[in-house]
């Protein structure tokens, strides 16, 4: 009986290992699938910040990983553009983090998480799933224009709130409403097909 025991415990220790070399992976791979969509960028002509297809993989990250590992996955992603690797839209390094894009990057890991327990809450297949996905989207924009203000601050620009809206808010709120409902369509598809939920 005790050497029963014995091989169940192993091999529920076996089975949790491996359950977090996937989870950790799984985050891995969704960091590396934001860094490419840094790679889908688009300039208006009125202002510094680009349109990417960030946006789409951190509400992604949270919708199908959940909120605890579409956090790591972001955190990964922030801290390899930290020290040096060009997965940002402007690069990599601390410079990049410190340019206009800088509060968009590091609202990823908290709107990620939101994103992801909003979801997880009301259910993948419901209506609210949209807004729940959309949820990441104001995090990102409440990170974003704030470090937008601080930005312009420091170039010694005229910090005016309707113009911060309209260069760092305004044009990407169609283009990103767009990518939350992507989301909402596409995570449960995804969540089933996890090896590990």
């Amino acid at each position: 009986m005790r050497a029963r025991e014995h091989i169940a415990l192993v091999e529920e220790e076996q089975s949790a290992s491996r359950r977090l070399t996937l989870q950790l992976a799984a985050a891995t791979a969704f960091a590396a699938l934001t860094a490419l969509g840094a790679r889908v960028q688009f300039y208006l002509p009125f202002t510094p910040v680009p349109l990417t297809g960030q946006v789409f993989c951190v509400l992604l990250a949270g919708a199908v990983l959940g909120p605890r590992l579409g956090f790591i996955s972001q955190v990964q992603y922030l801290a390899a553009g930290a020290v040096g690797l060009p997965v940002f839209a402007h690069g990599g390094g601390p410079a990049a983090l410190l340019g206009p894009t800088g509060g968009y990057l590091i609202g990823f890991p908290l709107a990620a998480a939101v994103a992801g327990t909003l979801y997880g809450r009301v259910g993948s297949w419901s209506w609210l799933a949209f807004p729940a996905c959309l949820s990441g989207v104001v995090v990102i924009y409440i990170f974003g224009a704030a470090w937008y203000v601080v930005w312009i601050a420091a170039l010694g620009g005229a910090v005016a709130l309707p113009v911060v809206l309209a260069q760092s808010v305004f044009p990407f709120v169609p283009v990103d409403a767009a990518k939350a409902a992507l989301v909402a369509g596409a995570a449960p598809w995804l969540r089933r097909r996890l090896p590990f939920r």
